[in-house]
């Protein structure tokens, strides 16, 4: 794909930053905010779902697309899942510690807090929350971020409750889990300042460290998202939802930048051919006998074939607008909402099992010349129906250009359709939760990530490299933590960056540990009762049975520190094992005999004492 000349093109791009908050408890609720699998789950509901007016008595378009697809909810509940978590019980007030983080990023971003928090409604049908909306509060507005080509405004900062967790596809719906569900999460929402892809990933990056400075968001994969906004000159603005990577973010752009120009190409020559699309038939008996799988299956089963005839778009279904996607799979995007599982058109025919003939036959029933295309959807007859009237509206939206939507990121930088684009219909006042009056005067500004990495490197004496991974790392607050308690900085900071990270390359579950084990193990060393050498293998041992406390493990595995009389024993032992060799080389033996008087001790002493010990005992021996 060709780059193009973004100020030429008018590109114009937002972005929306959504970040979960690492606090204590949920939004609404006092349930905990940890992640659990699917099958720790003990019980489970459903829900069905259907969209309300506003205030003003409108109904969100994106909503009313979301009902028409018939679908069952199914929520998985946990141990501690609660009644404002099921809907049956109303909210708590806005979480003080949530309220607090909140302020902080917007200090970080100079912007300016709200008199008054009143927390909204935001209609989502799509079953992600059991209400049918998200609460969501406005908690500041303006401030700005510098990137290399400029600042970028930042627009709103939102405190709102995470959705729940999209588990699989089932036979009636879909279903969720509760355990993400009502988790503080931020938005922040830029304004259209951004103006190539460069400078879109490098305001997401600039955001992300301004978030993790405060030491209070979650890390790890989903638990923070980037939704990014496009248009270009003569294309329409696009939400695209869900960038779980930075790195995908100025991909994501530039695919986007490049789909709407061919989009708006299509318009164009759609124009001149005087293009338009005709009305929806059943085609059925085209393609009785078939030995298309697809199609004969549907028939089989007394499903029904659907077609549009769409006249001067020869040629133009196939067309790719993106990477692996032609303005047929856009077509296909629709119908699929709909419950089929795609379409054909004749640009793509013959092939599937459908012969020339039948495409001639199905060209005669629709009225469609040499210069038409046609697009056929083969499924239950009701779903046939839907599918393909959706398919016929958005044929007549090419013909106007790009049309205004929300899309779906995907894993290779592409994106899909996902509904319309919402709009202001979709708010309205939260009855249940009294206004809050955030008060940042109490709100102590977070240090930059920038800064902790100088600081680390002036204060602990760490290196350049260590100092950042700390820094910049998941482990940046434990790293503090236990630090301020009078653990050795360098002890702190390796054990967290590079023996756990050594661990889990051996697959060596460290998931398991918890702060408190890695707390426990760097206190003992600290108090003496490990040595350094030691780390590694107690952590190995927690990491396998994670029920232990740091001192029962080191016990059962040996691995408490070991006296000096019980170290020059081990030692002697393993030089009179290699007298000859000592005899012979004299000092030159030592590299080889320390590493087996360590493997002998097995991390119960330091290798200071036993590098000291050994070679006092191989002069004795020389």
């Amino acid at each position: 794909m060709s780059e193009y000349d973004y100020d030429e093109l008018g590109l114009v791009a937002g972005l929306e930053i959504h970040q979960q908050l690492d606090t204590a408890t949920k939004l609404f609720c006092q349930c905990p905010t940890e992640r659990r699998e699917p099958e720790a789950s003990t019980r489970r509901f459903t829900r069905y779902l259907h969209p309300t007016r506003s205030e003003l008595g409108e109904i969100d378009q994106a909503a009313l697309e979301e009902s028409r697809v018939d679908r069952e909810f199914e929520y998985l509940a946990y141990e501690t899942t609660c009644l404002v978590e099921e809907d049956d019980e109303p909210p708590a007030t806005l979480d003080d510690e949530a309220l607090e983080t909140t302020l902080e990023v917007a200090q970080l971003m100079d912007m300016n807090p709200v008199d008054q928090a009143h927390v909204m409604r935001k209609i989502v049908v799509d079953g992600s929350n059991t209400t049918g909306f998200q609460r969501s509060s406005l908690i500041a507005t303006g401030g700005a971020i510098e990137t290399s080509e400029g600042a970028v405004g930042i627009e709103d900062l939102l405190l709102e409750e995470e959705s729940a967790q999209r588990v699989e596809e089932t036979d009636d719906g879909v279903r969720f889990s509760l355990d993400r569900l009502g988790i503080p999460l931020v938005e922040i929402g830029t304004k259209p300042d951004i103006s190539t892809p460069e400078q879109a990933l490098e305001a997401a990056e600039r955001i992300g460290m301004l978030l993790r400075s405060t030491g209070k968001v979650k890390r790890g994969l989903g638990t923070i998202r980037q939704d990014v906004n496009v248009s270009i000159a003569d294309g329409a603005r696009v939400e695209i939802k869900g960038v779980q990577s930075l790195d995908d973010i100025d991909d994501i752009v530039r695919n986007e930048a490049a789909r709407q120009v061919e989009l708006v190409e299509i318009r164009d020559e759609l124009e001149a051919r005087e293009a338009a699309v005709g009305e929806t038939q059943d085609v059925t008996d085209v393609f009785e006998g078939t030995d298309s799988g697809v199609i004969g299956g549907a028939l089989s089963s007394g499903g029904s074939v659907m077609a549009v005839p769409l006249y001067g778009f020869d040629g133009l279904v196939g067309r790719e607008i993106a990477p692996d996607r032609r303005l047929g799979t856009e077509f296909s995007d629709h119908a699929k909402r709909h419950g089929a599982g795609g379409i054909f058109h004749t640009d793509e025919l013959p092939a599937y099992g459908v012969t020339e003939d039948e495409v001639e036959a199905l060209r005669d029933a629709v009225g469609a010349g040499s210069e038409d295309a046609v697009a056929i959807v083969a499924a239950d007859t009701d779903i046939a129906e839907a599918s393909i009237e959706a398919v016929a509206e958005r044929a007549g939206t090419a013909l106007e250009g790009v049309p205004e939507e929300t899309r779906d990121a995907l894993e290779d930088g592409a994106t899909r359709y996902l509904r319309p684009l919402p709009g202001a219909a979709r708010m309205y006042p939260e009855t249940d939760v009294p206004p809050v009056e955030p008060d940042p005067s109490e709100v102590p500004e977070p240090e930059l990530l920038t800064a902790k990495v100088d600081r680390y490197q002036d204060e602990f004496d760490l290196g350049a490299g260590l100092a950042e991974q700390v820094a910049y790392g998941t482990h940046m607050p434990l790293f503090e933590s236990v630090v301020a308690d009078g653990i050795d900085p360098t002890l702190a900071a390796t054990t967290l960056e590079s023996t756990l990270t050594e661990l889990r390359r051996d697959d060596v579950p460290v998931e398991a540990l918890t702060e408190t084990h890695i707390e426990a193990v760097l206190e003992m060393v600290d108090d003496g009762d490990l040595p350094n050498e030691g780390v590694t293998d107690l952590l190995e041992v927690l990491s396998e049975e994670p029920d232990q406390s740091a001192e029962e493990a080191a016990d059962d595995a040996g691995l408490g520190g070991a006296d000096e009389d019980e170290v020059r024993e081990a030692i002697a032992e393993v030089v009179e094992r290699n007298e000859t060799q000592v005899e012979e080389e004299g000092m030159q033996a030592f590299s080889g005999l320390m590493g087996e008087c360590m493997g002998a001790l097995r991390g119960k002493a330091d290798g200071d004492l036993v590098s000291q010990l050994l070679r006092e005992e191989i002069q004795k021996r020389a």
